[in-house]
């Protein structure tokens, strides 16, 4: 499947998720290694004045729930994916806009090789794993929050 028609269709797959629609996420790009997702603040804002914790680690993990998706879909295979565990930290508040992006992490070293193997294990296990990045960008280039995390493919039979 072409990139733009698999952007695409995160685009509407979010859309159709109330819990995600209602934070009002949209696809911001791929640059060929990350997946970017942004939010408004004004969708997503708690009692500060900042982004909500929850909206921070939510656009994360659908950043890294997409970035698999987006691979899966880019070599037409059809998989279930699924979060199987992450680690979030809060490094500063954030006043403006989301902006998430994720990207292969641990072991993958964002390259080719990392996803070559993840799709190795899914042909012959029906299953595989991957180690995914993410963040949550401040405006002056400084990071708000990180998510590593491990996510799951089960292929679809």
């Amino acid at each position: 499947m072409p990139l733009e028609e698999v952007l695409q269709s995160l685009r509407e797959y979010c859309a159709s998720m109330p819990p995600v629609a209602a934070m009002q996420v949209d696809v911001a790009g791929y640059d060929g290694e990350c997946l970017s997702l942004r939010a408004p603040l004004a969708a997503n804002v708690n009692d500060k004045g900042t982004a909500f914790g929850g909206s921070l680690t939510s656009l994360m993990t659908l950043a890294g729930w997409g970035l698999v998706t987006l691979q899966l879909q880019l070599r037409g295979l059809s998989a279930e994916v699924y979060v199987a565990d992450s680690a979030i930290r809060y490094l500063a508040p954030l006043r403006d806009d989301l902006l998430a992006r994720a990207w292969l992490g641990e072991g993958g070293q964002a390259n080719e090789d990392g996803w070559d193997a993840f799709f190795a294990t899914l042909a012959a296990r029906g299953r595989a794993r991957v180690q995914v990045e993410a963040e949550v960008a401040l405006p002056d280039g400084g990071v708000a929050t990180t998510l590593s995390g491990r996510f799951v493919a089960i292929a679809r039979k």
